[in-house]
């Protein structure tokens, strides 16, 4: 049987509902994103201005987070809602507020992610909702939890408060019939997110798959604990929802494995994390009877592994329990491409206010610089794009 492949390089796809002033400024933001100190230094600028009261949200608002961000409010994000919804293109809401330590904090995101639940409800636009246990819950907590640390009453009540938030989430996704992901986070929180994710699909996804947990490839033990995750389920009869990704805290955790002295628990290669995400997408296609997976990933190649793969055992493309998905604002040549194709596809689109935003912006900034090469395809993609059109 001849290979199966998606020209991920026709940019006229890619870019059909970019206008060219749009692609402009576009190529004018990565050209600044590929330079590794203007970038770090206009994101620690950013960060500072805003800190002092300095007015600098609009000049925010209207270049880097109107290319990664859908809005700061729901109703804001309407109209990207509607136009990726046009390409045949999932929108996932994802309410971006971090680091916040207040209950009233933690409340309130969880009420917001309540409503980016509603609003994907029976939504075909919005297929899926997310949260970041780390939102609606103290890191400090979190960490003990994950340590199995013995909780004095005080920390005993903010994990019941924590388990309460979690459950009301997936419970009113369950009552509705909505999937919701569980989004992955730093390892030494990680071991508390799963029990949590375990117990809710346990719970939740005894008919279908409501509740999905997020695997980070670039860890050396996720590809293992996806197989026993997927024993478990089967066990105990309930189906497997997993988002597949790479992984968003690469720095960082290999930095502490350094500063407190244990191995770290990241892939030493990147050819050894991509073959940890391309197994782990080969074996949840060996399981799509029990299992619904998304492939998070901005890597062409894996795209073009997971389209063959499909091909090539007869999955339809739009199968309901394999989707693709990728980050507002990267990689429209495999977003819109797979979805010309009839593959389910939706685009990550954060929101919030911007002050509360700016930590996932830099993040957003960081690891593009970080991703080698990631900042210079988007470049060139948009580069061949304006000559096709120029020329045409």
């Amino acid at each position: 049987m001849s290979e199966f492949k998606l020209n991920f390089r026709d940019t006229e796809t890619a870019f059909a509902d970019k206008s060219t002033s749009e692609l402009l400024e576009r190529q004018r933001l990565f050209k600044v994103m590929s330079s590794p100190w203007l970038n770090s230094l206009s994101t620690r600028a950013a960060t500072f201005a805003l800190g002092l009261g300095l007015p600098v949200k609009s000049i925010i608002k209207s270049t880097v987070f109107e290319l990664f961000c859908g809005g700061e409010t729901i109703e804001e994000c309407e109209p990207v809602i509607q136009r990726l919804g046009q390409s045949n293109l999932g929108s996932i809401l994802d309410y971006s507020v971090e680091g916040k330590s207040a209950e009233e904090d933690f409340e309130a995101t969880k009420e917001e992610i309540l409503r980016t639940i509603k609003r994907a409800n029976d939504d075909p636009s919005v297929p899926f909702a997310v949260f970041k246990v780390t939102g609606i819950a103290p890191l400090g907590t979190l960490e003990k939890m994950s340590n199995k640390k013995k909780l004095d009453a005080k920390g005993q009540a903010k994990c019941e408060r924590i388990h309460n938030r979690v459950n009301e989430i997936c419970e009113y996704a369950h009552s509705i019939g909505q999937p919701v992901f569980m989004d992955a986070e730093e390892s030494w929180i990680q071991d508390a997110i799963d029990r949590l994710a375990t117990e809710m699909m346990e719970k939740y996804n005894q008919e279908t798959v409501i509740v999905y947990n997020t695997i980070q490839l670039y860890r050396k033990d996720r590809l293992q604990f996806l197989k026993e995750s997927r024993r478990a389920a089967t066990e105990a009869g309930y189906f497997l929802g997993v988002k597949l990704v790479r992984g968003a805290y690469m720095e960082k955790e290999r930095d502490a494995a350094a500063e407190l002295g244990y191995e770290s628990p990241i892939h030493d290669t990147k050819k050894d994390t991509d073959d940890a995400f391309d197994a782990a997408v080969e074996y949840c296609l060996k399981h799509l009877d029990r299992v619904s997976m998304v492939a998070g990933t901005h890597n062409e190649k894996s795209n073009q592994l997971l389209v063959g793969k499909m091909y090539e055992k007869r999955i339809v493309p739009d199968h309901h329990h394999v989707y693709f998905s990728q980050l507002y604002g990267m990689s429209d040549n495999l977003s819109y491409v797979l979805a010309k194709n009839g593959y389910n596809v939706s685009k990550y689109v954060p929101y919030g206010p911007v002050e509360d935003a700016v930590p996932y912006l830099v993040r957003r900034a960081a690891e593009n610089t970080a991703v080698a090469g990631q900042v210079s395809r988007e470049l060139d993609l948009i580069n061949i794009e304006l000559k096709r059109r120029r020329s045409g």
